[in-house]
């Protein structure tokens, strides 16, 4: 790479989307897990603020559900970050957020080889370094994606008669299990989606889905999540989010910060149930 073409690298905006739109029924049917307190701070606080410390993040894009878009508003105005550039209404599936996202995007004129990387906001504990691995696995690959090592055998099944069975054991040393964030370059990212929107048996779960169906020739680099970077799915994972919560943020603790962010989410809390 040419001194010139580094210096054009290094200006290309590096953006983190963070989804927030579901509305998990397995966890709670009536309030969003993304609000949920975790060591006294929203679990969508949590993903923001991971970006929001890096350094080589230059703009965050939150995407909510319609329902609580005031009270994150409230929440990321009360938190004082200054990354975010545009709180926005998501859809009813995971890849209806992250085209809203990437729509934004492309209206504001973003370049094709600008860094973009989607992160769940219900994996609050996402580590720097898998952020700094997303940014730089970016340099070599124009898509990559945290994962974390199996260490459960993965079986793969098909469908006989009314049960499952087993069709095949991949070998361990090969099984991942995907994590976020998941990073592309935006022109990349968009080209899938492009494809994927034009097919009506498009339904993946996963925006490294769409890359890896639509453009099969294009490699994705796994870059080494962690333990740590849970996805908070049901009650159940509250107690091991807690204790995390606690060992990565002790300081949180204190009671006028815990007071003060208190009293932001029961007001938000509030004006969701008026309407």
């Amino acid at each position: 790479m040419s001194e010139r073409e580094q210096m054009q690298e290094q200006k290309m905006p590096v953006v983190a989307v963070v989804l927030a739109a579901g509305f998990g029924t397995r966890f709670d049917e009536n309030n969003p897990k993304q609000l949920v307190s975790v060591g006294d701070k929203p679990i969508v606080c949590w993903s923001i603020e991971a970006f929001e410390r890096n350094d080589r993040v230059s703009d965050i894009i939150v995407v909510v559900n319609e329902r609580v878009s005031n009270m994150v508003n409230m929440l990321i105005d009360e938190a004082g970050y200054t990354k975010v550039r545009a709180v926005i209404p998501g859809g009813s599936e995971r890849v209806d957020s992250t085209r809203a996202a990437l729509d934004l995007l492309k209206q504001a004129g973003i370049p094709d080889g600008a860094k973009i990387l989607i992160h769940d906001s219900v994996r609050p504990f996402v580590e720097q370094q898998s952020i700094d691995g997303c940014i730089d696995g970016l340099d070599q690959f124009n898509a990559a994606t945290v994962a974390y090592a199996s260490t459960d055998t993965i079986l793969l099944t098909e469908d006989l008669g009314e049960r499952k069975v087993v069709r095949s054991v991949p070998d361990r040393t090969d099984a991942f299990r995907a994590q976020t964030p998941q990073a592309f370059r935006f022109g990349t990212i968009t080209k899938a989606y492009e494809l994927a929107t034009a097919d009506p048996d498009f339904h993946p779960t996963d925006d490294t889905r769409v890359v890896v169906d639509y453009l099969p020739n294009e490699p994705v680099a796994i870059v080494a999540g962690s333990e740590t970077n849970l996805k908070i799915t049901t009650q159940a994972d509250m107690p091991i989010a807690e204790n995390i919560a606690h060992s990565l943020d002790p300081e949180h603790a204190k009671q006028e910060a815990k007071a003060r962010m208190h009293a932001v989410f029961a007001e938000a809390f509030s004006q969701m149930h008026k309407h």
